[in-house]
C-alpha cells in the first residue's frame, strides 16, 4: 500500500496482479461484495453476544465513563478508556503485544505521519493514545504476528477490524493469534491531506511538520472543541481550533475516503468491545473527555467490572438508545444517508450492504445535504491537489471556505445561503448533521 496523489492509501502491485479478479482478495476486502458482511462476522466471533440493536449490532453491555487512575484520561483523545483496557490486557499477561496507530520515529523519511506498530511494553502502548485521523494500514503488522507465535489484540476502526476478522476466517494461524479486537467508533477515514491543509492554515509547510495533534486536550474546553497542534522540526509549535480552519467542520466529509460513502457500520460492530466519544450532555461538555463503550465479550466485561469494583475507572450502565444517540450524526450518515446514495447510478462493481437503497422518506433538505457532502468528499482531493502543484495553498483555502459556507447555508440556515435556502424551504432546523 502506498500514499497516492490525493494522499489515500492504494494498494500496489504488477498490472497483472491488478488485473486478476483474485478470489481470494475478494473474501478478505472489507468492502468486497463478496466478502461476509458484519452480520456474519458477529455470528462466527460474537455468539454470546446478549442483546442486538439494529444500530449496535449484538453487545453484552453499555456504558459510558473514563479511567481514574495514572493519567490514562489526560493523556487521550477521550476518557482513557481505549488506552487502558489494551494496557490490561498486557498487565494480566492476556496478551502479548498490541497492534495499535503510533507516531512515525521520523515522519520526513517515512513519507507519512503516522503508521501501525506493535507495542510488548507499557511505556510503547501509551505512547500511542490519542485518535489519528490519518491514512494508515495493517500489511506490516500483520505480517509479524504470522511469523511471531503469542496472542495479540488489535485496535481499528471498523473497516480494520472487519478486515483482520476476515483474515482469520482464512488463515488459522492468524485467527489462533489475534486473541482481542478492539473497535473505535468512526465518522470517516480522511486522507493525509487534511494534515497537510491544517499546515498551510497554520502558516507552515507539512515537510517541516515533526508531530501532530489532532486534539489537544484543554480540560477548562468543551471535549467536542477540538484544537490542532503542530510540532515543527524546529522544535516550536502552531495551534488551531478547528472551527477557524476552512475545512475544521468533519461531518462536512473534506478529505473524506470515498469508501466511507458505502459503510454501513459506526461502532465496529464485529469488535469485541468498541470505543467511542460520549457526544452527548453533560459528557460533551467536559473537557477531561467522556468515553462511551460498547462490550460483546464476556472477558472484557468481567475486567471491566473488576476494575469498576477497585474504583480504577468509572463507568455508569446505559442503554442502546443513549448510545445511539452520541453517534446520531454519524448513524444518518451511515444509514439514511447510505440509503439515498445506493440509488444513485453507478459504474463498476456495486457494493452489497445491509442497507436497502431508497430515499422516499428523505426531506428535499436532507438529499441536498447528502449531494452537498459528497460534492465537497470528492472535489476537495482535486482542489488541493491543484493547489498543491500550483503552490498556492489560497487557492484550495478559498474554495474550502466557500463550499463550507454553502454546506452550512444548506444544513443551518447560515448566511445568504441560509436566506436563499429558507425561500426555498430546503433548510431548517438541522440540529445536528
Amino acid at each position: 500500500m502506498e500514499l497516492d496523489r490525493y494522499g489515500q492509501l492504494r494498494p500496489i502491485g504488477p498490472a497483472s496482479w491488478l488485473r486478476d479478479r483474485n478470489s481470494g482478495f475478494s473474501k478478505i476486502c472489507p468492502f468486497s461484495p463478496f466478502a461476509l458482511d458484519e452480520n456474519d462476522l458477529a455470528a462466527e466471533y460474537l455468539p454470546f453476544a446478549k442483546h442486538r440493536h439494529p444500530l449496535l449490532g449484538g453487545y453484552t453491555g453499555t456504558f459510558v465513563g473514563h479511567v481514574e487512575e495514572d493519567d490514562y484520561r489526560l493523556s487521550g483523545s477521550s476518557g482513557g478508556m481505549v488506552t487502558w483496557v489494551a494496557a490490561e490486557l498486557l498487565r494480566r499477561g492476556l496478551v502479548d503485544g498490541v497492534a495499535h496507530v503510533k507516531e512515525s520515529n521520523d515522519p520526513q523519511t517515512e513519507g507519512r505521519l503516522f503508521r501501525y506498530s506493535l507495542s510488548r511494553t507499557m511505556s510503547d502502548l501509551r505512547a500511542g493514545a490519542k485518535s489519528r485521523y490519518y491514512p494508515v494500514e495493517l500489511s506490516d503488522v500483520l505480517q509479524i504476528i504470522r511469523e511471531t507465535p503469542g496472542r495479540y489484540a488489535v485496535v481499528g476502526i471498523p473497516c480494520f477490524i472487519k478486515a483482520v476478522r476476515l483474515a482469520c476466517m482464512r488463515e488459522p494461524v492468524v485467527r489462533e493469534r489475534i486473541a482481542f479486537t478492539l473497535g473505535l467508533f468512526c465518522g470517516h477515514m480522511k486522507s493525509a491531506r487534511m494534515a497537510e491543509s491544517f499546515a498551510w492554515q497554520m502558516g507552515e509547510v507539512i515537510e517541516q511538520v515533526k508531530r501532530f495533534d489532532y486534539r489537544m486536550k484543554a480540560p477548562e474546553r468543551p471535549a467536542n472543541w477540538y484544537r490542532a497542534q503542530l510540532t515543527l522540526t524546529n522544535g516550536k509549535t502552531r495551534a488551531k481550533d478547528w472551527w477557524h480552519l476552512a475545512d475544521g467542520d468533519w461531518g462536512a466529509g473534506f478529505f473524506q475516503n470515498s469508501a466511507c460513502n458505502f459503510c454501513d457500520d459506526v461502532v465496529a460492530e464485529t469488535a469485541d468491545i468498541a470505543f467511542g466519544d460520549a457526544w452527548k450532555e453533560p459528557y460533551s461538555s467536559d473537557g477531561r473527555g467522556t468515553n462511551v463503550i460498547i462490550v460483546r465479550s464476556q472477558a472484557l466485561l468481567d475486567i471491566l467490572h473488576a476494575a469498576l469494583d477497585a474504583k480504577r475507572i468509572a463507568l455508569d450502565p446505559v442503554d442502546a438508545d443513549f448510545v445511539v444517540a452520541t453517534q446520531a450524526a454519524g448513524f444518518r450518515q451511515r444509514r439514511e444517508g447510505l440509503a439515498f446514495r445506493l440509488t444513485w447510478p453507478r459504474l463498476g462493481i456495486r457494493p452489497r450492504k445491509r442497507v436497502r437503497a431508497g430515499s422516499h422518506d428523505l426531506t428535499a433538505q436532507r438529499r441536498l445535504i447528502y449531494i452537498i457532502r459528497y460534492g465537497i468528499s470528492f472535489w476537495s482531493h482535486r482542489v488541493f491537489l491543484a493547489a498543491r502543484l500550483l503552490h498556492r495553498p489560497k487557492l484550495y483555502i478559498s474554495w474550502a471556505s466557500a463550499a463550507l459556507a454553502f454546506y452550512h447555508g444548506v444544513a443551518y440556515g447560515r448566511g445568504l445561503v441560509g436566506r436563499l435556502a429558507r425561500r426555498l424551504c430546503l433548510t431548517g432546523s438541522e440540529g445536528g448533521t
